[in-house]
Formats: C-alpha cells, sequence, structure tokens
C-alpha cells in the first residue's frame, strides 16, 4: 500500500506542475493590459500618466519574461505567499481562506445529493432494465443531462423560493450563526448541482450494473439458489462500483466549475463567486490563486479516485 502510494505522488509532482504552469499561463494571455485597467487609463474616474502604469506593471512583475514570472509565483505559492489584491490589499491567501469552506460545503452537500439520487436509481433501473421504471428513469437522466446549469438552477429558484417560498433564493447564513439557516441556505444551490451530475452516475452504475448480472459468475449464484436482492446487492452491486467511482471523481471537477455559476446565481460568497468579481476588477493574481487551487483539487481528487481503487480490489495494489 505505502509503495503505492509513493508511486502515485511522484507521478503528482509533474501533473502539478503542468496543471499550474497552463492556469498560470491562460490567465497571462488574457487580453488587454491588466496595469492600464487597474491604473484607470481613459477612464472618467481616474485618469492616470504612464510612470504610474509601468509603477504598476513593475508591482505585479508585468515587465518580466512569463517564465520568469511562473517560476517565480509558483516557488511563492509553496510558501503560501500567492501576492495580495491591488485594490484591496487583501492577501489573496487569506480571501481563499475565507470563501473556500462555502465551496466545500456546496460541493460536499451536492455530491452526496447526486449520490444519493444515482445509486437508487441505477439499482432499480438495473434491476427493471427494459421496463418502464427503467425507460422512465433514463428518459428522466437524459432530461437534466440536457439542460443548462443556469436554466435548472433559476427554475429551481422560482419554483421553491418565490412561488413556495420554502427556501431563500439568494444569500447566506454562516454555519456557526444558525445550522439550520446555514442548510437551508444551501439546499437549491447544492440541488442544482446534483441535478446536473445525477444523470451521469446513474447511467455509468446502471449500464455496469446490467454488464455485470451477465457474468458466469452471477449464473452459478443464482444456481445455489441465492434471491435476487441477495446477489444484486452482495454479488453485482461491488465490481460495478469501479467505473462509479471514477466518474465521481472527475464530475467533482466538473462540479468545481459549475461552482462558478451556482454561486453567483445565489450569491453565495464561494471561491466561484469570487473568481467572477476578480475578472472582473482584473485581479490577476486573485484570479492565479483561485484557478491554480481549482487545478490542484482536481489532481488530488483523482489522487484519491485511484486510492479507493486499491480499498474494492487489492490486487490493484500489488
Amino acid at each position: 500500500m505505502f509503495l503505492y502510494i509513493r508511486r502515485k505522488l511522484i507521478h503528482l509532482i509533474p501533473i502539478i506542475f503542468a496543471v499550474t504552469l497552463l492556469s498560470f499561463l491562460s490567465v497571462n494571455l488574457l487580453p488587454g493590459d491588466v496595469a492600464e485597467t487597474i491604473a484607470g487609463v481613459g477612464t472618467d474616474i481616474a485618469v492616470m500618466d504612464e510612470a504610474i502604469v509601468q509603477n504598476i506593471r513593475k508591482d505585479l512583475g508585468l515587465d518580466r519574461p512569463v517564465i520568469v514570472r511562473y517560476l517565480s509565483w509558483i516557488g511563492n505559492a509553496f510558501r503560501g505567499e500567492l501576492g495580495k489584491s491591488y485594490q484591496t490589499g487583501q492577501l489573496v491567501s487569506e480571501a481563499i481562506a475565507f470563501r473556500l469552506p462555502v465551496t466545500i460545503q456546496l460541493l460536499v452537500m451536492a455530491q452526496f445529493m447526486a449520490i444519493l439520487f444515482a445509486i437508487p436509481a441505477g439499482i432499480f433501473a438495473a434491476y427493471r432494465a427494459g421496463k418502464m421504471p427503467d425507460r422512465v428513469l433514463t428518459t428522466l437522466a437524459f432530461a437534466f443531462l440536457a439542460a443548462p446549469s443556469f436554466i435548472i438552477a433559476i427554475s429551481l429558484s422560482f419554483i421553491f423560493a418565490v412561488l413556495l417560498n420554502w427556501f431563500p433564493a439568494t444569500g447566506y447564513v454562516p454555519f456557526t450563526e444558525n445550522f439550520f439557516g446555514n442548510i437551508r441556505s444551501f439546499i437549491l444551490p447544492a440541488l442544482a448541482l446534483a441535478l446536473i451530475e445525477w444523470p451521469i452516475l446513474y447511467r455509468v452504475l446502471r449500464n455496469d450494473l446490467i454488464a455485470t448480472l451477465q457474468e458466469d459468475f452471477i449464473s452459478l449464484a443464482k444456481a445455489k439458489g441465492l434471491g435476487p436482492l441477495h446477489i444484486l446487492f452482495g454479488h453485482a452491486l461491488r465490481p460495478s462500483l469501479f467505473t462509479f467511482i471514477t466518474i465521481v471523481g472527475i464530475q467533482l471537477g466538473n462540479l468545481i466549475s459549475g461552482a462558478v455559476i451556482v454561486e453567483s446565481i445565489f450569491a453565495l460568497p464561494g471561491l466561484g463567486s469570487l473568481l467572477v468579481a476578480s475578472i472582473h476588477a482584473r485581479e490577476i493574481l486573485m484570479v492565479q490563486g483561485i484557478v491554480a487551487l481549482m487545478a490542484i483539487a482536481y489532481v488530488a481528487i483523482n489522487l484519491i479516485v485511484d486510492l479507493l481503487y486499491g480499498v474494492l480490489d487489492p490486487r490493484i495494489l500489488r
């Protein structure tokens, strides 16, 4: 087990450098001059001369080659120094640390809801494959899969917040202030993300379960006189979860990107809404830090998925 983890961690090092470099380059290749935007050149608010623009460019390191800036930035990032906002003076690491718990809670609740929907639906559809319940669930899954995330989020807000008044349409209640108020403020955003993810998880589990139920060892279990439910849960479910776990990891990465839209719609103070605000304000250091963190989180999630393989099948660890 230790050798397996060490091997995976060694492989992770170049991947982390690659994803951080790509995220750094993607931010730095944005059109326009960040220094001029910050200085307010050409606006009615403040007309700055070229000397001030050059000072801003120097402070942000924009006068150096991109690769030099990346090496300096990644070195500081390993020490937890991601710079500070040029407009507010707030440290990037502090802003991320303040917003991160909101996004984590949103993703955890959304993932839990998606799995809660997908596993029972996938098992039931596989058990009744080709029959009416299977066709209904499959049609419903395709309908949610085709719907854009912002449409689902707006529809949920209109139905459950405006018409029924069951949950708040926007806003955030800290966990430390009101536990139930905190949960209520996350129900609709998490449900919006879960409804996007569960169709994929459902389809994967259903198809793998149907294929597993046709294997020879399942026929042997039937020949021994075991009941359908015992065969389904005791013999077929576990070997059908490999692809499911992989997709859970991949989809969690997609949920991170979906959180950007959902947090903006429901006014949650998470990393997604901070990223959108930072892009509009051309806060380049803030955007770099958030994008790099999301990329590293995606890589770390896939590492956890690989380790879970070893739990399901110890032969992988050899």
